[in-house]
């Protein structure tokens, strides 16, 4: 089975990226499963229904998220019914939406977590006890194991994958829009990358319009972020994986560039 894995889509240019270059990405590198971090995807912040639609039909399975899901006010008209939209699990009880999900591929159950760090980041539930108590959950339900840990700094997110080195199939790092360069299988067989980057802008910063980032940089003064348009980069990894075990998984990063 091959499953890629998409960093953070920001914006406009971001989403055109998304859906040009997926389609394309899973003919040619026979994708089976796409997962997206879309928390960025409707304006650099969040969710509508016409970005998450986008999302789809550019070729998405399963969309995560992150610290932005809320960001835009209509997520809580549809997010109940997604199916397979998943926000951080490690939200309080009560929350809407679901912190993880069972998409079917075939014969194969992947469950795909999703959890929020907590250094730096809004204070949430402790998600290393929240992994734990998904997987007591799922427990003979999954035969993959798949979590977007949306997270701020690199120690977080390397606890977290030998945390569950060998109880989950794949562990990536969302968030910080730069793809690390640390893809591996760690000792228990688990496929890591601290971060898988973003789908967006590249003549920008993480995203957003060069100057304004600078700017409030330069003085310390609020600014209002705005998307950068143009020539797009898409940073994704792709797992090869055996449900069974039989093999160890394949992990490889991928960088491409879309041109406007």
């Amino acid at each position: 089975m091959r499953i890629m894995l998409v960093g953070d889509v920001v914006g406009r240019a971001g989403r055109r990226a998304f859906r040009t270059l997926t389609p394309r990405l899973r003919t040619e590198q026979r994708v089976d499963v796409v997962i997206v971090n879309g928390e960025n995807s409707a304006g650099g912040k969040g969710f509508t229904r016409k970005a998450l639609d986008e999302l789809y039909a550019g070729g998405a399975d399963i969309v995560t998220s992150g610290n932005h899901v809320w960001d835009k006010k209509d997520v809580f008209a549809f997010v109940d019914d997604e199916p397979y939209l998943v926000r951080p699990a490690n939200y309080p009880e009560g929350t809407p939406g679901q912190g993880y999900c069972i998409f079917p591929f075939k014969a194969v159950n992947i469950a795909v977590m999703n959890l929020s760090g907590r250094s730096f980041m809004p204070a949430l539930d402790c998600p290393f006890q929240k992994a734990d108590e998904i997987l007591s959950e799922i427990a003979g339900q999954a035969d993959v194991i798949v979590l977007d840990f949306h997270a701020e700094t690199t120690s977080e997110k390397l606890a977290m994958g030998h945390y569950l080195d060998g109880r989950a199939d794949i562990v990536v790092g969302t968030h910080t829009h730069v793809q690390t360069a640390d893809e591996q299988i760690l000792p228990g067989g688990t496929a890591y990358i601290t971060d898988l980057g973003m789908v967006g802008a590249c003549d920008s910063i993480l995203g957003v319009r060069k100057e304004i980032v600078i700017q409030k940089f330069r003085t310390g003064m609020p600014v209002r972020f705005e998307m950068a348009e143009g020539a797009a980069e898409y940073a994704a990894v792709i797992v090869d994986i055996e449900p069974d075990g039989r093999r160890a998984p394949l992990i490889e990063r991928i960088l491409l560039r879309q041109e406007d």
